[in-house]
């Protein structure tokens, strides 16, 4: 043990506060260098640092040197620290959804005319909340994400409802593609 390293941890012992001085002085660099390498991101390396000695000063009062260096100790606490942020990190990234980066609700249908396929006369033999949802997204032309905020439902709830509601218009429309079929048979 080298005389900084006992002058610290006589300082820590102490309660005396310039042992975190002392420490960031001579040890700050290095345990940089650790964090950096895990977190590969300048910014959130000096962050974690930051956050590491905010630790050790809480902390500095369970350190033992019978049990390891100051060096490990520290150094314990900083790639704890740092393997924690990436995980927060990862956590967090795969939890938002980045829908206005996104074109999936940005589907428009402009490919036929619902009027020229009776659409909207079939439709009033669902239930009012598929008819909604329904004429939102096709004869008003709104995204997903637009019907599901003016409606003010849940952008599932606007999904299942617009595909039981399209599932029971198939039913007729089968209906009637089968009979046309029948009927061109016959002919």
């Amino acid at each position: 043990m080298n005389t900084i390293e006992k002058q610290i941890i006589g300082l820590m012992q102490n309660g005396d506060k310039r042992f975190v001085s002392i420490l960031y002085d001579n040890y700050a660099d290095s345990l940089y260098g650790v964090v950096f390498r895990i977190l590969k991101n300048e910014a959130v390396a000096q962050d974690v640092l930051q956050d590491s000695f905010v630790k050790i000063w809480r902390k500095h009062g369970d350190y033992n040197p019978n049990k390891s260096r100051l060096f490990t100790w520290l150094l314990t606490i900083c790639r704890n620290t740092a393997i924690d942020k990436v995980r927060s990190l990862k956590n967090k990234m795969e939890k938002e959804i980045h829908t206005e980066d996104s074109n999936v609700y940005d589907y428009r249908s402009t490919e036929y005319n619902p009027d020229t396929i009776d659409l909207r006369k079939h439709l009033s033999s669902l239930e009012e909340k598929y008819i909604e949802v329904i004429d939102a997204l096709i004869f008003q032309g709104l995204t997903h994400k637009e019907a599901s905020e003016k409606l003010n439902i849940p952008l599932g709830t606007l999904k299942t409802r617009f595909k039981i509601g399209i599932r029971e218009m198939r039913k007729f429309y089968d209906i009637a593609l089968t009979l046309l079929f029948m009927i061109g048979m016959l002919l």
